[in-house]
């Protein structure tokens, strides 16, 4: 494998560890309905806590999969997985061409 087929995957990495989360993966499920929603709103569609919802949503925040609209008092999640696909593609098109 090339040096820069490594390099792409290596700066993936993050963005894979965000994705391989069963939980991460239903928020984005949720999101990608098209409504933007509150940690709330999320919380009463799963299982989990508050808190376990508001650190996943810090973890796809952090990885740009997810953005915030602030709304009087509340705060609404979408998704921001454009820089996320650019980044797809990327590996994508790099592993084609080198591997």
């Amino acid at each position: 494998m090339s040096k820069e087929a490594i390099e792409v995957f290596r700066e993936c990495i993050p963005l894979f560890q965000a994705l391989s989360d069963p939980y991460r993966q239903d928020i984005i499920l949720m999101l990608s309905e098209g409504e933007a929603l509150t940690v709330n709103e999320i919380t009463g569609k799963t299982s989990l806590s508050r808190p376990a919802i508001s650190h996943h949503l810090k973890i796809l925040r952090d990885n740009q999969l997810v953005q915030i609209e602030q709304k009087g008092t509340h705060r609404y999640y979408s998704l921001a997985i454009d820089s996320s696909l650019e980044l797809l593609k990327k590996l994508i098109i790099t592993v084609e061409q080198h591997c």
